[in-house]
């Protein structure tokens, strides 16, 4: 008789895994609107089936918020049942003998706290707030809410110069966004549920690499109104192209001496080559918009001299200074700044940094950007040191790993303590002090580095690159009325207006702090959609595109197909695009995954596409 048995694994268990598998696709495939009281509900029952059921918290506790979150969605309850459900989650929170209890029963109370408001609906009104807001999930998340199912059923048309002109309904850069968005539209998309979300960055790349030359649309006939925009970047140029639109006639004010703002002051060639970003440019300013550069606000021209001279003003300056980071010798001789670095590169004069050792301070996608670059300036050995854990980084995944797929080491658990210098004060190294990860910031979700019980390390180095964040020059605007808050940024509300002060909007960076491109776009789109209503209008965009209707042959599941790119060994030596772009077939099987959600389910239930705005 056998005392021990080799354990393999049963079909039984090859199919719990599979569910396993398919229900981890449906989370990350939820869309935005769904009802968040269901889905605590949903996810109470699987942590409540994970629970060992020692504990009494655990094993009643969590049965009673369960019959509690079932009788909120479908009968009619006493409004007392909200304190109650917060008594028993807590009570849970407090007493449960492990991380399974506790964590379910603190889903459930920040749910309470989070999205209250849908509580409320069930009890006294006993209907849903999600059900009535449940949009297409990738136009949803798509801060600009490009149609981009629309655009997406073009491009496998072979449609791609209707497909450019569609996006720029919403979005007067789609080759910028084809060459750097971070796809937010991704994140949601229900292809998930089936394998793996659609590549919505390499389709729309492919589209403007196959567009040709697309003409911009006729603007409306003259308002004889006067708007300024401050700041030639993203934002400021999103507005200043939908004001244009509209009839309105709009001047802008660049601080540097070229126009795009951090696309080309922060964001390097080998992402968004000039030659593409230039061209849109000029596409844009094509339309007829007058552009001053080299124009400092508060000493080439004061913010009231704009007040009185313009019908609006729009706000769009960004956020291109450094922060700094508090430690000893940051102020020392080869400390630079990544903005700094960046923008050298972005004005044609990079730094030349042949056989050095380069240290760059940080973990987002600055951090990775001057660090690739650095290697094709010629630095010797590139070290990026963070604090937290290398997939903790803000970065992108794909940037972290080809940062170090190009020879960059990176240094994680490493918190910067001083710079040391040489007699002459120049920096030769930079000490950290090791970290040990700890407890997870429900804040943020990543874990907190604690100090590690060791001992501090130097990194030599003949270069540090401080790139943990940016910051926003107010100074003058303060000057002129705008009300800062705490950290630089402007006080102005959802609609980008300024309430206190009249004719006068603001949006992207400077109000939101750094965030991303396409943000920048739909405040500028905001921005200009709110300035028309200010001053009396009410145009709308629209666009003349036909979509086709969708046809469906082969439904089976099928991998996602990514955009490949040069060498590293080879692409590594340049600054040129890194990215090759889709071929016609592989544009034509990605596209043909889309599931078009704004025909089917969720669009069409829900009022389909938006045409206009």
């Amino acid at each position: 008789m056998s005392r021990l048995n080799v354990k393999t694994p049963s079909k039984a268990q090859a199919i719990v895994d599979q569910m396993y598998r398919n229900m981890e696709h449906r989370i990350a495939a939820s869309p935005p609107g769904l009802c968040p009281v269901d889905m605590a509900l949903n996810f109470l029952s699987m942590c409540q089936a994970q629970t060992c059921g020692k504990c009494v918290p655990c094993r009643i506790g969590l049965e009673q918020l369960n019959e509690m979150l079932q009788e909120i969605l479908e009968g009619e309850p006493d409004p007392s049942i909200l304190v109650r459900i917060e008594e028993t989650a807590q009570v849970i929170v407090n007493t449960a003998d492990c991380a399974i209890g506790i964590d379910a029963a603190q889903l459930v109370l920040m749910g309470l706290k989070g999205f209250k408001d849908d509580y409320e609906e069930h009890v006294y009104h006993h209907r849903c707030l999600g059900s009535l807001k449940n949009p297409v999930p990738c136009v949803a998340l798509c801060p600009a809410g490009v149609d981009i199912p629309g655009y997406i059923a073009l491009v496998h048309e072979g449609r791609c110069a209707d497909a450019v002109r569609l996006i720029r309904k919403d979005n007067p850069f789609p080759s910028a966004c084809a060459y750097i968005c971070e796809h937010p539209c991704e994140a949601r998309c229900r292809r998930n549920m089936v394998d793996d979300p659609l590549n919505i960055r390499g389709l729309k790349r492919y589209a403007v690499d196959h567009a040709g030359n697309v003409p911009q649309p006729k603007c409306a006939k003259p308002t004889g109104r006067s708007i300024a925009v401050v700041g030639g970047g993203p934002g400021g140029l999103s507005a200043a192209y939908f004001l244009t639109l509209m009839g309105h006639k709009v001047t802008v004010f660049e601080r540097h001496k070229k126009l795009g703002g951090m696309m080309r002051y922060g964001i390097p060639n080998y992402r968004l080559p000039r030659t593409v970003l230039d061209e849109e440019i000029e596409s844009i300013l094509s339309l007829g918009i007058e552009v001053h550069t080299n124009v400092n606000i508060g000493t080439d021209v004061t913010f009231d001299e704009l007040k009185r001279t313009y019908d609006c003003l729009y706000l769009s300056i960004g956020a291109q200074t450094d922060k700094k980071t508090g430690i000893e010798g940051e102020d020392a001789e080869g400390v630079i700044s990544a903005v700094e670095m960046l923008r050298s590169i972005g004005d044609d004069e990079p730094i030349d940094f042949t056989g050095n050792q380069i240290v760059v301070i940080g973990g987002g996608n600055v951090a990775m950007d001057v660090t690739r670059s650095a290697i094709r300036l010629g630095a010797s050995k590139v070290t990026c040191v963070y604090r937290r854990r290398q997939e903790d980084m803000t970065a992108l995944a794909e940037e972290v790993e080809g940062a170090i797929a190009e020879g960059a080491e990176v240094s994680s658990l490493e918190a910067p303590v001083r710079i040391e210098t040489n007699e002459e004060g120049r920096a030769v190294a930079l000490w950290t002090q090791p970290q040990i990860i700890g407890e997870i910031d429900r804040t943020t979700g990543r874990p907190k580095p604690d100090v590690a019980d060791v001992p501090e390390r130097r990194i030599p180095a003949d270069i540090i690159i401080i790139a943990v964040g940016q910051g926003i020059h107010s100074a003058s605007f303060e000057q002129g009325g705008v009300k800062i808050q705490r950290g630089g940024a402007f006080l102005a509300e959802s609609n980008t207006q300024l309430p206190y002060l009249e004719g006068v909007f603001a949006g992207g960076d400077c109000v939101t702090g750094p965030a991303t491109v396409i943000r920048a776009i739909a405040a500028g789109k905001a921005a200009a959609a709110n300035i028309d209503e200010y001053l009396g209008f009410h145009h709308e965009i629209t666009t003349d595109v036909q979509l086709p209707a969708p046809v469906f042959k082969d439904l089976r599941a099928r991998g996602r197909i990514n955009i490949s790119e040069r060498d590293a060994m080879e692409r590594k030596g340049d600054f040129e695009c890194i990215e090759c772009g889709y071929t016609d077939e592989e544009a034509f099987k990605e596209s043909g995954r889309c599931l078009r959600c704004d025909h089917f389910g969720f669009g069409n239930f829900r009022g389909g596409r938006v045409e206009k705005w």
